[in-house]
């Protein structure tokens, strides 16, 4: 893995010139979207274009040792974002286009890195489109191709060992038309392994199961998405994969009883 490495787009190199891009990109100011102690997340407008910012600061052995005391792995660089984004790209998901990246640094604690990536557009996110559901039912078309989508980037994503980590509704943006429907957002935690261990697996059908559950979907529904998912029948899926929804269903609703 490299320690340095960096990688800016014509354009902004254009606009960059011969400044450093760490130092270029750490002094934009915009709509901030996200600030913590070693992370900060904002939009800027740079020669007419909309771009997203997100900052890496290191991160101390404190803040490494309670994340894995409560058994999360640490964010630690703008990498993991870089990795999921180029993987979920190749494989077809629609996700936001990266402009620029970089990382400098060997320990966590001194490592600086960014990822800047191009705005998606004017877009709902899934939860945002489907918080009224229950009131106001959907077309049957829509919805189903809706489900068919979620089920078709999950599984694809899952069966080339990418975790999303926080994989919810409101991390899906919609398009208004044409191409992919959903854009995958927000892979800062993203996991991408050789071998991707069934917990995370779990934790990421879970979280999808935990942001659906008062959207109104019927028992069909999440039967077909157990068959979509897996490509099994509905009674192999059950009887084989028993385990597998049992924990999810149980991990979703563990979600439920601590968020409401």
């Amino acid at each position: 893995m490299a320690v340095n490495e960096l990688w800016v787009n014509e354009d902004l190199q254009a606009l960059i010139g011969n400044e450093n891009p760490f130092t270029y990109f750490l002094k934009q100011d915009g709509e901030v979207f996200r600030a913590l102690e070693n992370r900060r997340t904002f939009a800027v407008e740079l020669a007419n274009k909309r771009y997203f910012i997100k900052y890496h600061r290191g991160v101390g052995s404190g803040e490494i040792m309670k994340n894995l005391v409560r058994g999360r792995l640490p964010v630690i660089s703008a990498r993991n974002e870089y990795r999921a984004i180029r993987r979920l790209r190749d494989l077809g998901i629609s996700v936001p286009v990266i402009a620029a990246f970089g990382v400098r640094g060997f320990l966590p604690w001194t490592r600086e890195s960014f990822i800047v990536t191009e705005d998606v557009g004017t877009q709902e996110n899934l939860e945002d489109y489907t918080r009224d559901w229950t009131r106001k039912r959907p077309a049957f078309h829509d919805k189903q191709s809706l489900l068919t989508e979620v089920v078709s980037i999950s599984r694809l994503m899952h069966d080339h060992q990418v975790c999303h980590r926080d994989y919810y509704l409101c991390h899906f943006m919609m398009a208004a038309q044409g191409g992919n429907r959903l854009t995958v957002l927000d892979l800062h935690r993203a996991l991408v392994k050789r071998k991707l261990a069934q917990r995370w697996v779990i934790k990421d059908v879970a979280a999808l199961y935990f942001s659906a559950m008062d959207i109104g979907l019927t028992q069909r529904d999440l039967f077909r998405f157990m068959r979509q998912y897996t490509g099994k029948s509905l009674g192999r899926t059950l009887s084989e994969d028993s385990l597998f929804w049992q924990a999810v269903d149980a991990r979703a609703r563990r979600l439920k009883g601590r968020h409401g």
